[in-house]
């Protein structure tokens, strides 16, 4: 005996009831929420990198603004130009060190030495203005003295990721 159009197996082989294809309404909440506790796991995450990268370019700033510092004091020191005693050889504005200084190389030529190209932005204020001390300053000091600027610090109240002050990097 044949059987004719194919047997119980074959792929025209009728469905048992109830056994259709897609996902039951049961599977489709558990995946939407698994996919929605990733998601509010992940808003921390993000938010800690984009400080993270914040704090990052703060340091890289600073870094520049006293490198830039202490590259001037030692041409003070260097006595390849003249200063006011007052400053202690620091300069007298954050401008100066993009401004540029007017000095005499070893062949006696008057060149001009520019220190910065221009005034970083503080990452965390967003803006070009930073909190100065000068050498006469009082230690710890968050006034500036004006008569010469010896560090930069961030001039925010914010916190770090590490729980220390920005002002205090």
């Amino acid at each position: 005996m044949s059987v004719q159009g194919g047997g119980a197996s074959g792929p025209a082989a009728p469905r048992a009831r109830g056994s259709s294809r897609g996902f039951t309404l049961i599977e489709l909440i558990t995946v939407t929420v698994i996919i929605g506790v990733l998601a509010v796991a992940a808003i921390p995450l993000a938010h800690n990198s984009f400080q993270r990268e914040k704090e990052i370019d703060l340091r890289r700033a600073l870094r520049l603004l006293r490198t830039a510092i202490d590259e001037h004091r030692k041409f003070v020191v260097e006595n390849k130009i003249d200063v006011d005693e007052d400053t202690y050889g620091y300069p007298e504005k954050l401008e100066d060190l993009v401004k540029g200084i007017e000095y005499k190389d070893k062949k006696n030529k008057e060149r001009i030495v520019k220190f910065l190209r221009r005034i970083p932005l503080d990452p965390i204020n967003n803006s070009a203005d930073w909190g100065l001390r000068s050498y006469q300053d009082r230690l710890g000091s968050r006034s500036w003295g004006g008569q010469n600027v010896w560090d930069v610090y961030c001039d925010s109240d914010k916190k770090a990721l590490d729980g220390t002050y920005y002002r205090d990097w």
